[in-house]
């Protein structure tokens, strides 16, 4: 597997930070509104093993496939209008377009609490899918679940 890589979202502007774990990385910046973020790698990041956030130090993660959100809701528009026109096989094809890149596309792990996006994680599979209820409590009442699965 190749090295993890990182993509930070900058809590200024929103933009992504683009890093990749070194010994010597203790900060990166944004190149949209130049705002320095701290980093802490370990020697877990660098084997591409996702333990704990290097920028925010959280261990709550949930895991899903690498596709841009704003992406499909445009697509899912586009076909939504078109199948005015196409009696609805667009929204056809665009669920064929959907099951062709689920089945392609790899698995991300993303950091609830600084939506720190991490690409070509080992453990990977160790990480749970997206929970609403922890997303809830982590966002609005910072709880911290410690890499702790909330289950009912």
């Amino acid at each position: 597997m190749s090295q993890m890589a990182v993509t930070i979202t900058c809590g200024e502007c929103g933009s992504g930070i683009h890093v990749l774990p070194t010994k010597d990385a203790e900060k990166t910046q944004c190149e949209v509104c130049h705002t320095e973020a701290p980093l802490n790698f370990d020697d877990n990041h660098f084997q591409g093993i996702l333990k704990d956030c290097p920028c925010c130090g959280r261990k709550d993660f949930y895991k899903q496939k690498d596709f841009n959100r704003k992406v499909g809701v445009v697509l899912f528009i586009i076909a939504a209008i078109a199948s005015i026109w196409t009696y609805g096989l667009s929204l056809i094809a665009l669920w064929l377009v959907d099951l062709l890149l689920f089945k392609r596309l790899p698995l991300i792990a993303i950091c609830y609490k600084c939506q720190s996006i991490f690409r070509n994680v080992s453990n990977i599979e160790e990480i749970y899918d997206f929970n609403h209820e922890m997303n809830d409590r982590i966002i609005y009442s910072d709880h911290d679940f410690k890499g702790e699965q909330l289950d009912h």
